[in-house]
């Protein structure tokens, strides 16, 4: 596998930048079972590591997905200050994270 997103653990769950992170911050339980929340999905299968798709290991599952994660790879790359995340589109996408 590769590395996702890297950043402190606050940063990292209150506001992930990988569209893989969103999905598992949606999975997080709540300590109030009453609160809402919305579970992000994921559809598709988990990519084969003897035979990766072409570009990011993430678009079959991804809901972003656009035709450059199709084909290039995304580079683990600084978005804000020691946060990083390798998805073409990180920084430009709403994503959702928990409160901490």
């Amino acid at each position: 596998g590769r590395i996702a997103e890297m950043a402190e653990s606050i940063e990292l769950y209150s506001q992930p930048l990988h569209p893989y992170t969103e999905a598992l911050m949606s999975s997080v339980p709540r300590p109030n079972p009453r609160a809402k929340k919305q579970r992000i999905i994921m559809e598709g299968d988990v990519a084969d590591p003897g035979n990766p798709p072409p570009g990011c290991l993430f678009h079959p599952r991804c809901r972003y997905v656009q035709e450059k994660c199709k084909i290039e790879v995304p580079e683990l790359r600084e978005i804000k200050p020691d946060h990083y995340a390798a998805c073409h589109f990180a920084g430009e996408l709403d994503l959702k994270g928990v409160a901490m």
